[in-house]
């Protein structure tokens, strides 16, 4: 690929997945009024509305957008024309369990039913161990969604497996089938703000929590729908993970755009226990030439 087209590409990616072009979203973000005496006037900036018309808001009021949240029916079909997909660089992880706390803040989770976990691995006792942060793998072929009895965890159309909290029953046989162990039990009341109490339930959300129900990462489909990044990839401060969409055949980790099908070439790219035949949508790249020594911090 000439270096004309790398850059386009590029650009184009960032747009996409940053939500440098339409601040607001295309795709329907409502803004509060910008005329509150409570909070200072700045900068000024131009945003599209949800029903295509340009407006200027004020820089302050941003950080409380909040976006529609889609409906049942919308979180079940999933974004058309979409397949995302997750890579891991072990190369590059060094435990600093970034992607753990953003995850966990976003999804409002206790220490206890973390929706991603950083394990040691050592794969035999030659070799030197390493961190493998592992989470939902977003199957093709997800044995999760074959047992549920309600329907309440399904697969879309964009590779993304959800929960729908509204219909689980908390019988578990998802998290008995999936051979990741992925999933988590609300076995207590989730702490959860007010503010999260009282927004819309959406599947894409995975807010507000229920107590008795299952819950596991979710990709963020909210924040993609709002053209961003999940928490975890621009959380993460040594660029671990890339998202992107096969589709498109691009990844990213915030810092740099890359083809998803040279990436898994030159890097030897596989996926975890592939021999199950759940036909996961993460992928990990060895660890090899690894930017940090190996330094135990399980403790």
């Amino acid at each position: 690929m000439k270096k004309q087209d790398s850059d386009r590409f590029t650009r184009r990616n960032l747009i996409k997945y940053t939500g440098l072009l339409g601040v607001g979203s295309i795709l329907g973000v409502k803004f509060l009024s910008c005329t509150s005496p409570s909070h200072p006037e700045g900068k000024k900036i131009k945003v599209m509305t949800p029903d295509g018309k340009l407006m200027e808001v004020n820089e302050a009021h941003l950080s409380m957008a909040h976006p529609h949240p889609a409906s049942v029916e919308e979180s079940r079909k999933g974004i058309p024309g979409r397949k995302f997909v997750m890579v891991v660089d072990l190369a590059k992880c060094k435990n600093a369990r970034e992607c753990i706390k953003a995850c966990e803040h976003h999804h409002n989770l206790t220490p206890d039913r973390p929706f991603i976990k950083v394990l040691k691995i050592q794969d035999n006792p030659r070799s030197a161990p390493y961190w493998m942060p592992k989470k939902c793998f977003q199957c093709d072929n997800p044995p999760c969604v074959k047992v549920c009895p309600v329907g309440a965890t399904f697969k879309r159309s964009d590779n993304i497996v959800l929960i729908d909290n509204e219909r689980c029953i908390g019988c578990r046989f998802c998290m008995a089938a999936c051979p990741y162990s992925a999933r988590v039990f609300n076995w207590g009341k989730p702490k959860q703000s007010k503010e999260v109490l009282n927004l819309e339930y959406s599947p894409e959300a995975s807010t507000p929590s229920k107590i008795g129900t299952v819950e596991k990462c979710d990709f963020c489909p909210d924040m993609i729908r709002g053209k961003k990044l999940p928490h975890c990839i621009t959380a993460c401060p040594n660029g671990v993970l890339y998202f992107g969409d096969a589709n498109e055949d691009t990844v990213t980790n915030g810092e740099e755009t890359v083809r998803l099908s040279k990436l898994l070439r030159e890097k030897a790219g596989y996926r975890y226990l592939e021999d199950l035949g759940t036909e996961p949508n993460v992928y990990y790249l060895p660890p090899v030439d690894r930017l940090f020594p190996f330094k135990d911090t399980e403790a």
